[in-house]
């Protein structure tokens, strides 16, 4: 009896997984296509002026493969750059003259902004510096984009051309993340594949939706919203600076439409695990708001959506139990299928489609280490800069 009242409870638990899956698969936005990209878009009349704000710090090792990219940029309206070297101990501000110095194009006014005061996170401080220094031009839109980001030649044009056709105050791109080491293979599909998942592309641009988020490595924000919001004191001690532009920006009444990239790719190298593990733990335990019950849901989430399908399948094989093993298969193939368009995104081999799981059991673990990290008091980082705990900062998560 107490055997068939274990098997019966790993079926029950398989069959739970699988009708998560269901869900996600039909109910969360059709989260895991990948055909959102820059919404349709015609040339304005006139073309707006636009100021570049980069925020870098320690990037001398990537500007050369991302910024000649920025100042070679076609687009037929004025624009110009403003690089923000925050502290920089590698000579990036040098760098960056030099080879506005080399390649030409776009003018270049390189900054540098003083110690951020108590309550600014991670690039915000030296975001702030550079759009302050933009305002001076008076630009009807901003680009925010990282050091890392190299753009195709049309990028600023097709992004102002698609904020000026939709009525958008917001066109972010998701960069396309480089992926060349074993680790970047396995992991950072998934990243971006999680990120959807959480903010479905095709509910962020709708009308009359709540959800919002955007991809900090490349921001177009129209200049009057930025405003509006308050951008970036609003969200001076936010840690995923990019999600809470966002919010910010739709809650002033702004629209905001996030998509996949086509030509704009991170060029920052991930080569280890642990480089992928700071980056994902450096702000994992901030998405959740840093609240323990949260905390415990997303890992009990996790566990029954992703860990379940293939120990049901192993658990019930064992067992002699057919029922958990073919319910836990039918789990493991839906997940299965809605990792493959990602994967195809990234050019990568579908056989890497059914170790999703073990994927996000390394998220799994990286988000308890962020927590911990937390509790220690270590507070985020950003470039080798901690800031105290987020709830020793005035001000909540937007």
């Amino acid at each position: 009896m107490g055997q068939t009242a274990r098997v019966s409870a790993i079926v029950w638990i398989a069959a739970g997984s699988l009708a998560a899956w269901l869900w996600l698969l039909l109910c969360q936005g059709f989260f895991w296509r990948t055909d959102v990209r820059l919404p349709p878009r015609r040339a304005p009349e006139r073309w707006p002026s636009v100021c570049v704000v980069v925020p870098a710090r320690d990037e001398a090792a990537v500007l050369p493969a991302s910024l000649p990219s920025l100042l070679a940029q076609d687009y037929p309206g004025r624009a110009e750059v403003f690089l923000v070297d925050d502290g920089s101990g590698d000579g990036t501000g040098e760098l960056a003259r030099e080879l506005a110095r080399r390649t030409g194009g776009l003018p270049l006014t390189v900054a540098t902004p003083g110690e951020p005061p108590a309550g600014w996170t991670g690039k915000l401080w030296a975001v702030r510096h550079g759009m302050g220094l933009a305002r001076a031009r008076d630009p009807e839109y901003l680009l925010l984009t990282d050091a890392d980001i190299a753009h195709a030649p049309d990028s600023l044009r097709e992004l102002v051309a698609a904020a000026r056709t939709g009525g958008f105050d917001v066109v972010s791109q998701m960069a396309r993340l480089r992926v060349e080491s074993g680790w970047e293979r396995l992991v950072v599909p998934a990243f971006v594949y999680f990120f959807a998942q959480l903010y479905p592309f095709r509910r962020i641009g709708g009308q009359g939706t709540r959800t919002a988020a955007a991809a900090g490595g490349c921001v177009l924000l129209s200049a009057e919203a930025a405003e509006r919001a308050r951008i970036p004191d609003a969200i001076r001690h936010a840690v995923i600076d990019d999600v809470a532009l966002a919010r910010a920006v739709k809650a002033s009444g702004g629209r905001v439409w996030l998509g996949l990239a086509e030509r704009v790719d991170s060029v920052r190298p991930y080569p280890r695990l642990h480089d992928l593990w700071r980056m994902v733990s450096r702000s994992a335990y901030a998405q959740l708001r840093h609240n323990p019950l949260l905390l415990a849901g997303t890992v009990a989430g996790l566990t029954l959506v992703y860990l379940v399908p293939p120990l049901a399948v192993v658990g019930g094989a064992s067992a002699g139990d057919a029922r958990a093993a073919v319910v836990g298969a039918l789990a493991w193939l839906v997940m299965t299928a809605t990792y493959v368009p990602m994967l195809r995104y990234y050019r990568q081999p579908l056989w890497l489609a059914p170790l999703l799981p073990f994927t996000a059991f390394l998220y799994l673990l990286m988000t308890v280490d962020s927590a911990v990290q937390h509790y220690r008091g270590r507070g985020a980082a950003w470039k080798g800069r901690t800031y105290a705990r987020p709830d020793a900062v005035v001000g909540d998560e937007t």
